[in-house]
């Protein structure tokens, strides 16, 4: 292998390694699970985000994001139904006591801390409020409880927490001696966005547009194997690594490695996310995304660009590099440098998009799974290493270290790059529909095998094993988005669903189809040398003549 092809897998095997699974990103997050906070008589109500609509002296102004509390009235989900009121400071501030404030159905605005929450609810209450916005000493927001012994619960005003900074921008319209108002509401999700079904298709075409590179390649390196062969009767050189140059076969203790690896990574950057962390994150998808990139349009061009395609200058530790490589790395060296600096804007994800996509395709054309023993390995350890950081890491971190780390909490940014994108269109909430790298690359290397195998094996798409595996890998992909859907866009690990899927699939065939020894072992199927038809074709020529 080269110099560049070695840089690049081992830029993005430690790129690959930080996100496996799929997620919704919220406007709002909300601290705490619904799981530690008893329900009760007056205490039951479902944690729900909820809008706050701002009008200053009567022109509409920001909105902010807040989170209703288990007790109080539901609050209304359509826009329409709700009921716009005066924004008053409450007096004194923690609402602790009765405020001295005239209320005519306004809506207050409290600190939090010194008492209950309900105590705060009541007092708005007993003070003729129809609502109660509690600001938050921090900028998440705070699942608003009932204590187990608290009796005084019958409230019937909604009350909602409200982060720090909107907190602070409120109070300056407030003491700006403006006129403001309130509405809130808290509209529904819908039941599936079309930003799951075009990343869905995405993930999707990746793979399949990668498989066929993959098994493209390697069955021209197999016909140049057997050619060489034919061309050598007399003196039998070493083939065994004709048409390999670049490539990198992962093996058992790769694939074990591989996860311990990727664990460590994820500890890490779970340790020192931070605001120049990401920046560093970025610098390095940029670096992989570019080779990506350029090796996708490379290999894509070259069709029509031969002559410079195939002539080569000599660059000082990169070796040989064709003309066309070096016409078209500025584009793609431009294109990354835009995206990192615009990467903020609303249309950047399209850029991370095909950085990303160009990044994983590369991957799956140099880096291959040999044989369906260490693509079981492989698999079975991911399937381990995703259910561990995203549930059982809760035990130890008291939160989800893969979902922390993908959604970039503790950064202040919206998170690693190392992630496809979708913005939600239909969602009133907004926020991205994601997957992770590691959620189209490690099954992405099982289905590529399995093109390359059937190719080897001149099987057709009905008698071979890329079909089933496409429509396998889809299945466990669409199971995990409606599991996604039912868990109320909590973060799932996409390869709980995806790893059954796939590699039962492929176990189950090859073992009825009995195939399943060859895959196991040699991951290639049996074929006579060349050179023995050969000598069969020699002596039976000469038997004839005689």
């Amino acid at each position: 292998m080269d110099l560049q092809s070695l840089c690049k897998v081992i830029l993005v095997s430690a790129l690959i390694s930080l996100v496996c699974h799929p997620c919704s990103v919220t406007a709002g997050d909300i601290v705490h699970d619904d799981d530690s906070a008893p329900k009760k008589p007056g205490c039951e109500n479902d944690f729900v985000l909820v809008k706050v609509q701002t009008w200053v002296n009567g022109i509409e102004d920001a909105e902010f994001v807040g989170v209703g509390a288990r007790f109080g009235t539901a609050i209304v989900s359509k826009e329409k139904n709700a009921n716009q009121r005066r924004l008053v400071l409450s007096d004194p501030r923690d609402c602790c006591s009765h405020p001295k404030n005239k209320l005519d159905n306004d809506v207050i605005m409290v600190d939090r801390g010194h008492c209950k929450f309900t105590t705060k609810a009541n007092n708005a209450q007993a003070a003729n409020a129809s609502a109660l916005l509690i600001i938050n000493n921090q900028k998440e927001l705070y699942k608003m409880v009932c204590d187990p012994d608290e009796t005084d619960l019958d409230i019937h005003i909604p009350t909602v927490m409200l982060p720090q900074d909107a907190g602070v921008s409120l109070e300056k319209m407030l003491t700006s001696n403006s006129s403001v108002s309130v509405q809130l509401y808290s509209p529904k999700r819908p039941l599936v966005d079309i930003a799951e079904v075009f990343l869905w298709l995405m993930a999707v075409g990746t793979i399949l547009c990668a498989s066929y590179w993959s098994a493209w390649s390697a069955r021209e390196a197999a016909i140049e194997h057997d050619k060489l062969l034919k061309d050598a009767l007399d003196e039998i050189p070493d083939t065994r690594h004709v048409g390999s140059g670049g490539l990198l076969n992962i093996n058992t203790r790769s694939a074990v490695l591989f996860v311990v690896f990727a664990s460590c990574f994820l500890i890490m950057l779970y340790k020192l996310m931070a605001y120049w962390f990401v920046e560093l994150l970025v610098v390095l998808f940029c670096i992989g995304g570019v080779e990506g990139l350029q090796t996708c349009l490379v290999a894509l061009l070259s069709r029509w660009f031969k002559r410079i395609a195939e002539s080569y200058v000599k660059i000082p530790l990169f070796g040989a590099v064709s003309y066309l490589t070096l016409a078209v790395s500025p584009f793609c060296i431009a294109f990354a440098v835009v995206w990192a600096v615009y990467r903020n804007v609303s249309f950047a994800w399209i850029g991370q998009d095909i950085l990303g996509i160009a990044l994983i395709i590369t991957v799956l054309q140099i880096v291959h799974v040999p044989n369906l023993k260490v693509g079981t390995v492989l698999l079975s350890c991911a399937f381990l290493y995703d259910i561990f950081w995203v549930f059982v890491s809760k035990k130890l971190f008291h939160e989800s270290v893969m979902i922390v780390v993908a959604r970039g909490d503790k950064s202040g940014q919206d998170g690693i790059p190392m992630l496809l994108k979708i913005p939600r269109m239909f969602d009133p909430w907004g926020g991205y529909s994601i997957i992770g790298f590691g959620d189209i690359l490690l099954p992405g290397l099982l289905v590529a095998f399995s093109l390359r195998y059937d190719w080897l094996a001149n099987k057709s798409l009905r008698a071979g094993y890329f079909v089933w595996a496409m429509i396998a890998y889809g299945l466990g992909l669409l199971v995990t988005y409606v599991a996604l859907n039912l868990m109320d866009g909590h973060g799932q690990p996409a390869l709980l669903y995806i790893v059954p899927f796939t590699l039962g699939t492929f176990l189950t065939l090859g073992r009825k189809r009995g195939d399943l020894r060859i895959l196991w072992t040699s991951g290639e199927p049996e074929r006579p040398c060349p050179h023995i038809r050969l000598e069969h074709q020699t002596i039976e020529e000469l038997n004839d003549e005689k």
